[in-house]
Formats: structure tokens, sequence, C-alpha cells
């Protein structure tokens, strides 16, 4: 058989294709019966620790609770800070108080995931030292915010603008829904007493806008010319159209976010999930998942000068100084060219790490498709820059680099998958820690990829719907936004005892599955 010779070369492709095809299909339905994106129904807790761990603990706020958790390498809780609402997104001060995002339970007209509407600082022993509602009709606050050297916030926040300023703007009408869009701010807000905050500077992607689509409108210009603008066309389809029974319906049954409504669907046009400063740069860093992009702007400008093209310590004003992942959305390249699918978090490694001034995110869906061949990734990048710290764009007309400098990828790349939230954040020495949101699974990988420390969120908490009625179990029970590697050394721990509560929190237990319960 072996000295046999096939006249047609394709010939043998063929063969060899008939033959391996079923072997592959059956593989991948192998790992997609396998693979539990949420991690229900498995074994919960510490899964495995390693021996020269650097000393550290992990804190983050476990789902459906007022409550942020920290946890020590054996899986224990050493302390926990008690809120009055929900947290999505928790930073830990050097006084050992925490500053967080908390979902305001009545907050007006904004709908989409990651909704907050409250900044928050929590003290040590759970006294409430801030609580500032940024939540009205016209914007909101949602997902994530960075503390700034001198105590004042940046959040994010969505702004509502009208269906007839955004046809105005130059946005094509079939991407309008009839409620407008929530177009995308960051605001710094300066605390002042219990309850109040002063907004001291503000940047707004209205801004910064061009279009090609209408030379009647505003923003209009050559996007492929403009890379430092965002044009207003890109980005998601409006979904399809829901009649108001099927609504009512879904409203009746918890299934559906308070303030959907038939008109609002796709007013949540860019969806930032994550925002990091930089002091030494003076520079913000945020994620847009539904463009597939990361980008930088600069923060050294006033409120005026961000809202313009100039000035400011970089020179451009509120115009993009960077951005990555998506080159198709500037108009240059194509779909093979873009290397970040719905990513969160977006990180500066801090000085003194592996990598340092580079950047890190969790790339949620590398693959790009919406079949049983998803998987996760790690990416770090460090963006070009001259002598004097400008980004760069390459001869072929895009930011750099061309590839990621570091990923981290399960070696088998399927099992390694989060479909959402998530993020991941460079250690002291030089591991990288990984938060796998839709589980609840938090591990630190080396620069080699082996995994040291890994442990699967067992909490969840018992917030109610604002009528009394029970949230729902179901679906991503242990999902965690964001958490956060605090090395033992970290100035707030100074003078706290840090030894395991007694009891522990108790462990959230699934109800038994539906064919159990008919068994």
């Amino acid at each position: 058989m072996k000295n046999i010779k096939f006249q047609y070369p394709f010939l043998s492709t063929v063969i060899l294709f008939l033959i391996l095809y079923p072997l592959v299909i059956s593989a991948q339905d192998t790992v997609k019966k396998e693979r539990n994106e949420l991690g229900l129904y498995v074994p919960r807790g510490l899964k495995k620790v390693s021996d020269g761990l650097e000393p550290g603990y992990i804190m983050f706020c476990p789902p459906n609770s007022a409550s942020v958790y920290l946890i020590n390498r054996k899986g224990e809780v050493v302390h926990e800070w008690k809120g009055n609402y929900e947290t999505l997104s928790a930073y830990l001060n050097d006084d050992g108080s925490v500053m967080l995002m908390a979902a305001d339970p009545d907050f007006p007209v904004f709908s989409a995931g990651g909704e907050a509407g409250r900044l928050q600082k929590i003290s040590w022993d759970s006294k409430m030292l801030w609580d500032y509602e940024y939540a009205n009709e016209a914007h909101h606050t949602h997902h994530d915010l960075a503390v700034m050297p001198n105590g004042n916030v940046l959040a994010i926040a969505w702004e509502a603008r009208s269906a007839e300023e955004v046809l105005e703007a130059g946005r094509k009408p079939e991407l309008i829904p009839k409620a407008g869009l929530w177009t995308s701010t960051i605001v710094e807000i300066q605390p002042l007493d219990k309850f109040h905050g002063k907004v001291i500077w503000k940047w707004r992607i209205w801004d910064h806008l061009i279009q090609d689509f209408d030379p009647q409108k505003k923003n209009y210009g050559d996007v492929a010319l403009h890379p430092e603008l965002l044009d207003f066309n890109v980005g998601k389809k409006l979904p399809d159209p829901i009649s108001q029974d099927s609504l009512d319906v879904l409203h009746a049954m918890k299934r559906t976010r308070r303030n959907r409504t038939i008109d609002n669907g796709g007013s949540d046009v860019y969806h930032l999930n994550a925002i990091n400063y930089n002091e030494d740069l003076d520079q913000i860093a945020f994620s847009s998942p539904f463009l597939n992009e990361v980008f930088i702007v600069d923060h050294s400008t006033s409120t005026e000068e961000a809202a313009g093209h100039s000035g400011g310590r970089w020179g451009k004003g509120g115009d993009f100084l960077y951005r990555w992942g998506n080159p198709q959305n500037y108009r240059q390249g194509d779909s093979l060219d873009q290397q970040s699918y719905f990513q969160h978090d977006i990180r500066w490694i801090r000085k003194g790490h592996q990598g340092e001034g580079s950047l890190t995110f969790f790339n949620n869906n590398i693959s790009g498709r919406k079949d049983s061949l998803n998987y996760s990734a790690v990416f770090q990048i460090r963006p070009p820059t001259d002598d004097k710290g400008n980004y760069l764009i390459m001869d072929n007309m895009r930011f750099g680099p061309r590839e990621p400098d570091w990923k981290y990828m399960a070696k088998d790349t399927l099992s390694f998958y989060g479909s959402f939230v998530s993020g991941a954040q460079r250690m002291q020495n030089g591991n990288t820690f990984i938060n796998e949101g839709p589980r609840g699974r938090f591990f630190e990988v080396t620069s080699d990829g082996e995994i040291v420390w890994e442990y699967l969120n067992p909490y969840r908490g018992n917030i109610h719907h604002t009528d009394g009625q029970p949230r729902s179990s179901k679906g991503p029970a242990y999902m965690n936004f964001r958490s956060n590697f605090i090395p033992a050394d970290h100035p707030a721990f100074k003078g706290k005892k840090l030894t395991p509560l007694d009891p522990q929190p108790e462990i959230f237990t699934l109800p038994p599955k539906e064919k159990e319960k008919k068994e």
C-alpha cells in the first residue's frame, strides 16, 4: 500500500480529508460537551496551589452581592467590605477602603449590561465614606472606574443623544434606534461631602466623530485619513425589533432589563467596559467590545481641549492618541487584520513588572467565530512610540504592533473560554493573574503558560428585584466581572489582621438539575 502513487495529487488530499474529517468533528463535539463556560455543577473553591507563589490576596465582588471579599492563597476569606447595593468592580485604596461601582436600584432610562449609577467609597470596617449618584435621564455611570493618585475617580458613563441629534451628526438612519443613542463619555469626579461630587473634567466620544455617508451632515470627511477619529457608522446593526406584548412578557418573567423598551434596542452603541489610568503619561486607556478595539486618550487636556483636536501634553486635544485591535474601523485592512474580539479589561503593566509600559487585556473570543471553536486569550501589546513617546502609525497605515508581544491561551486552546466579562493583570513576579469571568475562575499563569494557582468562586449573594422577588440563579451564577491580585505588601494591609473569617461566608449551592429532580 505504501508504494502506491496517486496520479492526481489532489486525490490523496481528498482521501485524507474523508478519513480525518469525522475524527476532527468527533473531537470538537467531545470538547463542546465537556466544556462548561459557566462552571455550573462543578466542584468549586481552591483547585490548585503551588510552592513559591508571590505572597498576596485576591479581591473580588461576588455576583448578586453587596460585598467585596478578600481571599488568601488558600482560598479562605480574610476580609469583607459590606456595602448596600450590588457591586460590580472594586479597587483597593492605600487606607484600606475600597472604591467601587454600585448598581443603583432605581436609575431611569438606561438599559444595558454593566449598569451601575453609583460611585461609593467604603472603609475597611464597612462604613460608607462616599455615596455619589451619577444617574439621571441624561447620563449614567457603568462598568468600571479608575482611582487617580489625587483621590478623584475616572468613570465610564453613557450620555443620551436624541435620534434627531444622531441623524444630524451623520449616522445612517438604519443604525439609529427611535430612542436615539447612548454615546460614551469619561468623567473625572472629585468627591466632596458624603453624598456629593463634582465633575471637574470630561471627555466625550461625541466630539471625535467622522463620517463619509452624508456630506450635508456634520463630521463629514475621509475616514481612512483620520484614524484619530471614530467613524460614526461602524459598530453593530440594530437588533431585530420586538413587539410590546413580547416585551411585556419578558418583563413579567424578569428576563429582560428593567428599562428596556421596544425603542431603545441598540442604543448602547459602544458599550465601554474598562478604564485604566497612567499617571506618568497622564493618559487614559479604555476598551470598547462592540468596536473590538482598545483606545488611549490624553487626560492632560482641559475639558475644552478634550472636546477639540489640539492642546494638552500630546498636542491632539481629545482625539485618539492610539487604538488597536480592529483597523477595519478606520478603513485599513480587512477582517483578516482584526485581532481583538469583544475584549474586556485594559491595563498598563506597572513599573517594575515584566513588560512595564505595555498593555494587557482579555481577548474574549479570539477565534472571531460563533460556533463550537470559540476560545479566549490574554494579550500583551506594546504600542510603538518615538523617542518622545508619541504613538506611531506603521507603514501599512495601522497602529502597531502587528502581533501581541505575549499571549496566553490554554494548551488545548478550547478549554479556556469566557465569552463575556473577564480580565487580566500582570503581577510583580512576572506571572499573570487571570479572571475567567463567566465561570468565576481566578488563576495565575507563568510566562510559559503554566498554571500555578487556581480558584473557582463558590459565593453568590442574595439581592432581590426591586419588587421583592428573588433573582434567578440560572445562567452565570458564579460570574465575576473584575477581580484583582493584591500583593501582601500593599499599604492597605499595614497594621491589619488578615486571618480567615470564622465562620466563613456561606457557600452557594445551585438547586438540583431538572433531570435530577425528576429522578
